[in-house]
């Protein structure tokens, strides 16, 4: 079992990285140059929502460092507005502004013709289904084992 628990793990690095390929790909073909891809997925996950920056961090696959230096980039550059919460001075909420916004959906749209193309290469809605609920599982453990350390190093 530890081979097969290894070979996941490098795999689903594997994936993430060729997933932000495509996405640097999708960018060149927009002709997108001030965002990079890890920028485009996190304006995707924004999405309509406006969120803090913890938020954010918690809902992705990010550092807090790579957050903050990412977040700034997408402000210069005008796809995310920022403002300070009114109730806690501490904490910055972010939203897509309309250039942002405009990156998001054509994002979607690059996902929309990715889940219709899955159908030709034989991958089923069941697959991804089950390819989930095992990744879940995975995520689970993983927080469980986090916790666990922790708890002992305390």
């Amino acid at each position: 079992m530890t081979e097969e628990y290894l070979a996941v793990i490098l795999l689903i690095e594997r994936l993430h990285r060729h997933f932000l390929d495509v996405v640097k790909l999708e960018l060149d073909r927009f002709g997108v140059r001030d965002s990079n891809n890890v920028q485009a997925v996190m304006l995707f996950n924004v999405g309509d929502a406006e969120m803090t920056v913890g938020e954010l961090t918690l809902r992705g696959c990010y550092l807090g460092s790579n957050v903050s230096y990412n977040l700034k980039k997408l402000v210069e550059n005008g796809y995310v507005e920022q403002a300070r919460s009114q109730h806690d001075r501490r904490s910055v909420h972010v939203r897509l502004s309309p250039k942002g916004r405009a990156l998001r959906d054509r994002l979607a749209e690059m996902h929309r013709r990715h889940a219709e193309s899955l159908s030709q290469n034989t991958i089923t809605e069941s697959d991804l289904e089950h390819a989930a609920g095992t990744l879940r599982r995975l995520e689970r453990f993983w927080i469980r084992a986090g916790d666990e350390t922790r708890r002992v190093a305390a």
